[in-house]
C-alpha cells in the first residue's frame, strides 16, 4: 500500500513539471544519522552565494567508474545555485597518483576530454596508468596535450598544492571511503548511508533543498516531466 501511495505522489509531481530528484526529495524525509551525517566541524565552500555539492572519487574506484554516469547527468540538471565540483580523496600512493593526474586535466583545462578516458582505461582496458608517461599518452590522445605540457604541469607547484588542499579537505569531511558526497561544507553521504549510491543523490536533492531554503538561494525550477499518456493534470 504505501509503495502505491508512494508512486502516486510521484505522479501527481510529475504533473506539476517537478523532476524525478526533485519528486523524491520532497516525497521523503531522510534523517541524519541514518541517511546522511553532519561534519564535526563545518568546511568553508567556495562559493556562499551557491549550495556547494562536492563528489568525493578515485580514478582508482571502479565504484566510482560505475557511479560517474549518474553524477555526471545529475551535474547536467543542476541549475546556477548548485555549484557541483569533485575532489579525488587520496588514500594511499596510488590514489595521490590519479589525484596528480586529474588536477593536471583541471589546470589544462582538459578534465571533459580525459575525465571518461581515464576511468576506462583503468577498468575496462586495464591499463597501467600509474606511469606518467601512460597517462601523458592518454592526455594527448584524448585532448591533444602536448607531452611536455603534460610533464610541466603534472610536477608543477601549482598541482601539488591542489593535491595538498584536497587532501586537507578530504581529513575535514571525514572521508573513509568512495564515491562520497557533501553537501554545502556541512553534511556527507554516501552509498552505505543513502541505501545505495543511485539513492544517495536523492540524499543530495533532499540536502540541496534544504540549505537552499535556508540561505535564502533561488534554485531554478527543474525540467519538466512529461505526463503518462491518458493521464491529465485534473487525473482524466
Amino acid at each position: 500500500m504505501k509503495t502505491r501511495i508512494f508512486a502516486g505522489v510521484l505522479t501527481a509531481m510529475a504533473l506539476f513539471g517537478l523532476s524525478v530528484g526533485a519528486q523524491v526529495a520532497q516525497a521523503m524525509e531522510f534523517e541524519e544519522g541514518t541517511h546522511y551525517e553532519r561534519l564535526t566541524v563545518p568546511v568553508q565552500t567556495a562559493d556562499d552565494t551557491r549550495v556547494e555539492v562536492v563528489e568525493a572519487f578515485s580514478y582508482a574506484c571502479v565504484h566510482c567508474k560505475t557511479f560517474d554516469p549518474a553524477v555526471e547527468a545529475w551535474h547536467h540538471e543542476q541549475g546556477a545555485g548548485v555549484d557541483f565540483q569533485r575532489m579525488p580523496a587520496i588514500f594511499n600512493p596510488t590514489w595521490a597518483i590519479f589525484a596528480q593526474a586529474y588536477y593536471t586535466a583541471e589546470v589544462l583545462g582538459v578534465t571533459d576530454q580525459v575525465h571518461a578516458p581515464i576511468f576506462k582505461a583503468i577498468h575496462e582496458q586495464g591499463k597501467d596508468l600509474r606511469d606518467p608517461a601512460a597517462m601523458a599518452v592518454l592526455f594527448e590522445t584524448f585532448a591533444g596535450v602536448p607531452k611536455a605540457d603534460f610533464d610541466q604541469v603534472y610536477s608543477s607547484f601549482g598541482v601539488r598544492s591542489k593535491m595538498q588542499q584536497a587532501q586537507a579537505h578530504g581529513r575535514a569531511y571525514g572521508l573513509t571511503g568512495t564515491p562520497s558526497m557533501i553537501v554545502d561544507g556541512l553534511f556527507r553521504t554516501d552509498g552505505q548511508m543513502a541505501g545505495s549510491n543511485a539513492m544517495m543523490l536523492e540524499v543530495v536533492d533532499y540536502l540541496v533543498a534544504i540549505q537552499a531554503e535556508d540561505r535564502g538561494i533561488d534554485l531554478p525550477p527543474p525540467a519538466t516531466l512529461q505526463a503518462p499518456a491518458g493521464l491529465t493534470a485534473d487525473g482524466e
